[in-house]
């Protein structure tokens, strides 16, 4: 069973890692403005599952912390982009 969870983990770990390739591609590539915050959306919300798992992988609650920061700062900055590319402004 421990052997298991652990396969599991590490393949999800992989697969984040391969998801995160592909969100910094498309930060990179992306054709327009909105690609590029939609790759930075995804780029952030894989890091946070990659450090989850790592988290639980290595029982450090400290992961979770910095997952949870990550979050939240990444949540803050989409929307200010969001709302830079419809009005141009983030501060009324």
């Amino acid at each position: 069973m421990v052997t298991l969870l652990t396969g599991t983990i590490l393949l999800s770990q992989i697969l984040l890692v391969v998801a995160m390739a592909f969100a910094a591609f498309r930060v990179l590539r992306g054709p327009r403005a909105q690609d590029r915050v939609l790759g930075m959306d995804a780029l952030y919300v894989t890091a946070t599952m990659l450090l989850l798992t790592f988290g639980i992988r290595t029982g450090g609650i400290l992961y979770f912390e910095a997952a949870l920061i990550i979050a939240l700062l990444g949540f803050v900055s989409t929307a200010a982009l969001a709302k830079f590319l419809m009005r141009g402004e983030v501060i009324e």
